[in-house]
C-alpha cells in the first residue's frame, strides 16, 4: 500500500514547527502478525462496544474510513476525515505535550504510528494505531464533540510548562518505547535462565519504570500544562458520558483496550460527576484507573474547559503568569495593555508593593508582535540580545502612557527627536532621546523607542546608552501570558530532538516464519479460498514450532468452523489445552472463540493432547 498522504488542506496549513514531528507510515513495516492484532483487537471491540460505547462510535468507524480487517493507511483516512473536516498524521509515539495540543487547535489527529506487540494486545502505556486510529478517530463524527477537542487543543497550546514537565514527558516516552520493543528473544517461562541481553532488557524496563515512579511522586506545585494534561486523560482519554448510574464510553484509551473497555464498566471502578475537580486528579499511565469521570454530555466539557480556562495565565496575566514562564524556562509570551505582545525567555521581573509587575526581561532571542503578527524590524534580529522594559503609571501623573491623547503627551514633552526624563511610579527612571513611537490599531502608543538612553531602578541601573537602542514597551499592565511563540514565524522552532527514538528490531528467523505462517492465513482468508490441507500444513507447523502462539490457531479455527470436521474439532482442542498451559491469555482465547460463534467448546473435554504436550 501506498505511505504518502493525500493533499489536505488542514495540513497544508500546518506550521513549520508542527510539521517537524509528522513521519512518514512506512506501511509496509506492518507484519501479519500486526495485522492479525488490530483484526482481533478490532473484532472485540465493535463486538463489546456496540454495547457500552457512546452511541456516535460504531458510525464514527463507518465516516472516519477505519477497517476492521486491516490497519488504516493516513492516505485513506485523510481521503476520508476532510469530509468531515479533519485531518491524521503519523507520528513516532509520544511528542510533547503542547505541540500535541497545538495539532487538535488545528484539527488534525495525531496517530502513532506503530502497533502494540501481541503480549500487550490488551493495553499498552505507547501511543499506537489502535489507540489513535481505532479510539480517537471515530469520536470526532460527533460535531460537538470534535468542537471540544479542537478548542481543548487551542487552549492546552497556550498552557505553561515547568521543567519537571519537560523531564516527566522524556521519562514517560522511553517507558512506553521499552515496554512495546520486542525482547532479543522470546523471554523464557517462569524460572527459566535468562541470556545477559534479555536480563539487560528486562532491567531498563525496570530502572525507566522506577524513574518515571520517581518523578511521580515528586512533590511538585502543578503546572498548567500539568492540569489541563489531567483534564485530557479524564474526557480525552478516559471519559465516560450519560449518568454515573449508566455511563457509556467515548475516551480513546477505553475505546481502544479491549481490557479496560470491560474493567470499566464494573462497580470497583469508581464512577464521579465530571467537574473541573478532575484538573487536580493525577494518573498512573502505565495502571487500570481506579476511577472515571462521566459527563452528562459533549457540551457540559466545553463548560468545564472555559471555567478551567478562567484559571489560565493566558487569561489572567499579572505578576502569576510572568513567574509561571520565568519558572518555565521554556519560550514564552506576554501580551500588556496596549496589545503589544512581548515573546522570548523571560528572565527577570520587579514587582511593586501591590504586586504590579513594573519591570520585566529576556535573555536571548526576542520577538514583538501584535495581534499575533510580528511588528515589523522589532524581531530577532533586533532583539537576540534579549528585552526589557518598565511597565505602569508615570509618577505624579494619574495617567498612563497608553491613555495618553495627543495634547497630554505634549504637556508632558513626548516629542519625536527630542530629549525627554520621566519617572514611573515604581521609582524606574527613563532618561534618553525620543526617536519615534509606535501606535496599535486604537491609536494608542505601544512602543517608544530611545537613543542614548539610560534606565535606573533605585541604585541599579537597567539600561545604559552602551548597550544600543532602547525599545520601550507602553502599558500598565500585563494582560496575559501563554506558552509559545504569538507568531511562529519569528523563531527557528523546527529544533525538536527527542532522547528516545522508537526501537527497531530486526525480526529473528523463528518470527519470520511464524509471521510467514500469519500471513499465508491472511492471504486464504482475503482470497475466500480455503484450502483444508494448506490450512492443516500451516497448523502443524505452528504446533510443532510455535507453540506459544495463541492468535494464529483462533484464526485457523475461523476458516474451518463451519467444517464439522475431525481437524476443526483438532483446532478446538488444541486452543482447550492452550487455555491451561498459559492461563494468561485464557480470556483472550475465549474471547476470540465467541468472535467465531463457537460457544461450545468451553464445554468439550479435551481428548486428543498429541499437539500439545
Amino acid at each position: 500500500m501506498e505511505n504518502k498522504i493525500e493533499t489536505n488542506e488542514l495540513l497544508d496549513r500546518l506550521p513549520p514547527h508542527l510539521k517537524q514531528y509528522i513521519k512518514p507510515q512506512n506501511y509496509e513495516q506492518y507484519t501479519p502478525i500486526n495485522q492479525a492484532v488490530w483484526r482481533y483487537v478490532m473484532r472485540k471491540n465493535v463486538d463489546y462496544l456496540a454495547k457500552v460505547a457512546h452511541e456516535s462510535y460504531l458510525g464514527g468507524l463507518r465516516k472516519t474510513g477505519i477497517s476492521i480487517d486491516e490497519i488504516p493507511t493516513m492516505y485513506g483516512m485523510n481521503r476520508i476525515l476532510k469530509e468531515i473536516g479533519w485531518a491524521a498524521v503519523a507520528v513516532d509515539g509520544f511528542i510533547p505535550p503542547n505541540a500535541f495540543m497545538e495539532f487538535q487547535a488545528y484539527k488534525v489527529l495525531v496517530i502513532a504510528s506503530d502497533i502494540r506487540q501481541l503480549e500487550n494486545i490488551e493495553y499498552t502505556p505507547a501511543p499506537d494505531i489502535i489507540h489513535e486510529g481505532a479510539g480517537h478517530a471515530p469520536i470526532i463524527a460527533s460535531p460537538d464533540y470534535a468542537e471540544y477537542l479542537r478548542r481543548f487543543g487551542e487552549i492546552g497550546a497556550k498552557a505553561i510548562s515547568s521543567a519537571h514537565d519537560i523531564e516527566m514527558y522524556e521519562a514517560v516516552r522511553e517507558l512506553s518505547i521499552l515496554k512495546e520493543s520486542p525482547p532479543p528473544s522470546p523471554l523464557p517461562k517462569e524460572g527459566g535462565a535468562l541470556t545477559p541481553a534479555q536480563k539487560e532488557y528486562l532491567q531498563n524496563i525496570e530502572n525507566a519504570e522506577l524513574r518515571v515512579e520517581k518523578l511521580q511522586n515528586k512533590k511538585v506545585k502543578p503546572s498548567e500544562i500539568s492540569l489541563i494534561r489531567n483534564l485530557h486523560w479524564w474526557t480525552v482519554e478516559y471519559g465516560m458520558v450519560g449518568t454515573v448510574e449508566n455511563p457509556k464510553i467515548y475516551g480513546a484509551g477505553l475505546l481502544s483496550s479491549i481490557g479496560e473497555s470491560v474493567w470499566c464498566m464494573k462497580d470497583e471502578v469508581k464512577k464521579i460527576p465530571y467537574s473541573i475537580d478532575a484538573a487536580y486528579q493525577d494518573f498512573d499511565i502505565t495502571k487500570p484507573q481506579p476511577q472515571l469521570y462521566v459527563t452528562p454530555d459533549f457540551a457540559y466539557l466545553q463548560e468545564v474547559l472555559e471555567e478551567f480556562a478562567n484559571t489560565m495565565a493566558v487569561r489572567k496575566g499579572g505578576w502569576r503568569g510572568l513567574k509561571k514562564l520565568i519558572k518555565s524556562k521554556q519560550l514564552g509570551t506576554i501580551e500588556i495593555s496596549t496589545g503589544l505582545q512581548i515573546s522570548g525567555h523571560f528572565s527577570r521581573m520587579i514587582k511593586n508593593v501591590d504586586n504590579e509587575v513594573v519591570y520585566f526581561e529576556t535573555e536571548g532571542e526576542t520577538a514583538l508582535s501584535y495581534r499575533e503578527k510580528e511588528v515589523i524590524g522589532h524581531g530577532i534580529l533586533r532583539h537576540k540580545k534579549g528585552f526589557r522594559s518598565p511597565l505602569g503609571k508615570l509618577k505624579g501623573i494619574n495617567l498612563s502612557i497608553e491613555n495618553m491623547g495627543p495634547r497630554d503627551l505634549q504637556a508632558y514633552n513626548f516629542y519625536d527627536g527630542k530629549p525627554i526624563a520621566f519617572e514611573f511610579e515604581s521609582g524606574i527612571t527613563v532618561k534618553g532621546l525620543n526617536v519615534t513611537g509606535m501606535r496599535n490599531l486604537r491609536g494608542e502608543l505601544m512602543l517608544i523607542q530611545f537613543t542614548d538612553c539610560t534606565v535606573k531602578y533605585k541604585n541599579e541601573v537597567l539600561f545604559s546608552p552602551e548597550m544600543g537602542d532602547f525599545d520601550m514597551a507602553v502599558g500598565k499592565e500585563i494582560v496575559s501570558a501563554f506558552a509559545g511563540a504569538a507568531d511562529y514565524n519569528s523563531f527557528d522552532l523546527v529544533n525538536h530532538i527527542s532522547s528516545s527514538e522508537t526501537i527497531r528490531v530486526e525480526l529473528s528467523d523463528t518470527e519470520k516464519e511464524l509471521n510467514t505462517l500469519y500471513n499465508l492465513v491472511r492471504e486464504m482468508r482475503n482470497s475466500r479460498e480455503f484450502n483444508t490441507e494448506k490450512l492443516k500444513s500451516i497448523f502443524y507447523v505452528l504446533a510443532e514450532k510455535h507453540r506459544n502462539d495463541w492468535l494464529l490457531p483462533l484464526e485457523i479455527l475461523e476458516l474451518v468452523f463451519e467444517n464439522e470436521s475431525n481437524f476443526s474439532e483438532e483446532v478446538r482442542e488444541y486452543l482447550l489445552n492452550m487455555k491451561k498451559i498459559r492461563p494468561k491469555v485464557a480470556h483472550l482465547i475465549e474471547g476470540g472463540l465467541e468472535l467465531i460463534g463457537d460457544q461450545t467448546i468451553m464445554r468439550k473435554p479435551f481428548r486428543n493432547k498429541s499437539l500439545t504436550t
